[in-house]
């Protein structure tokens, strides 16, 4: 059960009547009430917060009495799917003893008066936050703090006391992520003058007008922008109306993208047309869904890792249709292009993963040499901020689209299977898969080594290695430093390769080694997927021998002659585990950590 707690110590304009008559804080009350909130209390003062929050049995919603919003941004901090602690940011200038806060890729990394933060300042804390069960005792502890602080200064004068549990919450340590406003309005205000006018601007914005166009992600690819969300939110909306799941929406887009890869197979010029065609609307439906879970706020883990695991697989079988077709064709190696392409796309994925989770966790433990000290970092950091905060220009759509992002290759893809042929389209993706490799690769290793920041050793690294019995006891699980979120990427390269060879010396079709490398490839994402979503490992992941175990037997059977039977054999084996895991994972015994989602919220695509 969640329980929203507003209190109104420090906020001057608690009292003051709203339009409706009622004072500021009822209704900020009554607004919880109307988001969703199971149970909601108005505080007197902090050590009534830390009580009320000491005995609540789920997440707690704390929210300050002088802040004035549409009622969907309480609903939207409420229901924001990412499993830590997350608080309202806003963009207006620090007064009142309000505030500042800094944040670095989404995470709040510093906080606290607006002088000590200097020009580091990146907005201020909005007066609301949800504190995720696990960090409930920090907030207990933070507001205990607050209260013993104004009993030793003998006045609560030096600021609203919301702000200062945040502040306290944050010095703790505690990772909370910045959820901003957008389209919606949300203000905080020290007077009727500045009530009445946080009033007259939420009454100029239509609240379902904007939280239809805030389904679509601020800030998208360049052919997914202009080619997709010009139009897609009217599906997005004529979905809600018919009561479609984004689970739902998933799979539709799931059967464009399988109906596609089977025109690709065909081959001729009418079915490969059709199968762009398709391919292009099966990707519509695939930014739908997560405009749907936007629009409904219907977001859930399982949802979030179905829709990583379904664009993946949905890429792997187009890929798949296309080395058909290709081979068909008449053309030897098409079944070669379409195994490269995917252990391409699945490495280059693995790398992009995992350079987030380095990126987060440098933010989260800033370095002195990236406040400013002229290497090359600073350079890279310098450049970087400067293209994304000129949004809309050349640069900023060319560094977009460089990275060979998921529109980009399935638009790819659709044209040049439709003007030319599979094997054109497949040489497309994997000459813009190694530029866009190359690119990424080489500027965030130097980016890396300035971070100078360690990442195995904040995850559970055996896990996420994939190593099995022989390799979690090799010299290789041994930090590597600040180059070590390669490592990951570096075994499922080494692995596929290993994979791929021991099919090629065995005289293994190529089609049998394109399927049993896209079962491991479900295994590795399944892995990500966790990763990204905070997520336990998998029910029978020991089952699945990591990689040195597998490797070992194709080597054993590729010696003995049997190279075909053990891929068959190896391939079914560990797709039944990945089934049963998944039935396993989702629906009969569900953890904890699937009840609360961790990342889901933007169903996003990598």
């Amino acid at each position: 059960m969640t329980l929203a707690i507003v209190l109104a110590a420090g906020a001057p304009a608690a009292s003051l009547p709203t339009g409706a008559g009622e004072s500021l804080a009822d209704r900020l009350a009554a607004q919880w009430r109307r988001a969703g909130v199971s149970e909601v209390r108005v505080a007197a003062d902090l050590d009534e917060v830390a009580d009320l929050a000491g005995q609540a049995d789920g997440p707690v919603l704390v929210s300050g009495a002088d802040l004035v919003a549409h009622t969907a941004v309480l609903r939207h901090l409420l229901t924001s799917p990412v499993g830590a602690t997350v608080a309202l940011v806003l963009t207006d200038p620090p007064a009142g003893g309000r505030t500042a806060v800094r944040e670095e890729r989404g995470q709040v990394v510093d906080a606290g008066p607006a002088e000590r933060l200097a020009g580091a300042t990146t907005g201020i804390f909005g007066g609301a936050l949800r504190v995720r069960r696990d960090d409930v005792p920090a907030l207990v502890a933070a507001a205990r703090t607050a209260a013993a602080g104004e009993l030793s200064t003998g006045s609560g004068s030096t600021g609203p006391a919301v702000d200062r549990v945040f502040a306290g919450l944050t010095g703790q340590g505690t990772l909370v992520l910045a959820h901003r406003v957008r389209l919606l309005v949300a203000h905080r205000v020290d007077d009727a003058a500045g009530l009445a006018g946080a009033e007259a601007a939420i009454a100029a914005v239509p609240e379902d007008r904007a939280e239809l166009r805030l389904s679509v992600k601020e800030k998208d690819d360049f052919f997914t922008t202009y080619f997709v969300s010009t139009w897609s939110p009217y599906v997005t909306k004529a979905a809600a109306r018919l009561g479609l799941s984004p689970t739902g929406v998933t799979m539709l887009s799931v059967g464009f993208a399988v109906a596609a890869a089977a025109f690709f197979a065909t081959g001729g010029r009418p079915a490969l047309v059709t199968g762009a065609i398709l391919l292009y609307l099966g990707f519509v439906l695939d930014c739908v869904d997560g405009q749907l879970a936007r629009y409904t706020r219907n977001f859930s883990a399982w949802g979030g890792w179905l829709d990583t695991m379904a664009d993946r697989a949905k890429e792997y079988l187009v890929y798949a249709g296309l080395g058909w077709g290709a081979t068909a064709a008449g053309f030897r190696y098409g079944w070669a292009l379409a195994i490269a392409a995917m252990a391409l796309q699945t490495v280059r994925h693995m790398t992009d993963a995992w350079y987030g989770v380095l990126h987060d966790e440098a933010a989260r433990r800033p370095k002195d040499v990236g406040t400013g000290g002229g290497g090359i970092g600073d350079r890279l950091n310098a450049a970087s901020t400067k293209v994304q905060a000129d949004a809309g220009s050349v640069s900023y759509w060319l560094k977009r689209t460089v990275v060979f992002p998921i529109g980009e290759r399935w638009a790819l893809i659709a044209l040049a299977v439709a003007l030319f042929d599979q094997r054109v389209a497949l040489l497309a993706v994997l000459t813009w898969g190694v530029l866009a490799f190359a690119y990424t690769g080489a500027l965030r290793t130097l980016r890396a080594r300035w971070m100078g920041v360690s990442v195995l050793d904040t995850v559970d690294a055996t896990l996420h290695r994939d190593d099995g019995p022989l390799a979690a006891r090799l010299p290789l699980s041994r930090r590597p430093g600040s180059l070590d979120w390669l490592v990951p990427a570096a075994l499922r390269a080494a692995e596929y390769l290993f994979a791929i060879a021991a099919g090629v010396i065995g005289g293994a079709p190529a089609w049998l080694i394109f399927g049993y490398l896209f079962v491991l490839t479900l295994h590795h994402y399944d892995l990500v997927a966790r990763l990204e979503k905070r997520q336990p490992a998998p029910p029978l992941h020991a089952a699945t021998l990591g990689w040195e175990g597998r490797s070992m037997l194709l080597a054993l059977a590729a010696i003995a002659g049997f190279v075909n039977i053990a891929l068959v054999t190896l391939g079914v084996y560990l797709l039944v585990l990945f089934v049963v895991s998944v039935v396993l994972a989702w629906f009969v015994r569900p953890t904890r950590a699937a009840r609360v989602p961790a990342g889901a919220g933007g169903r996003a695509t990598i």
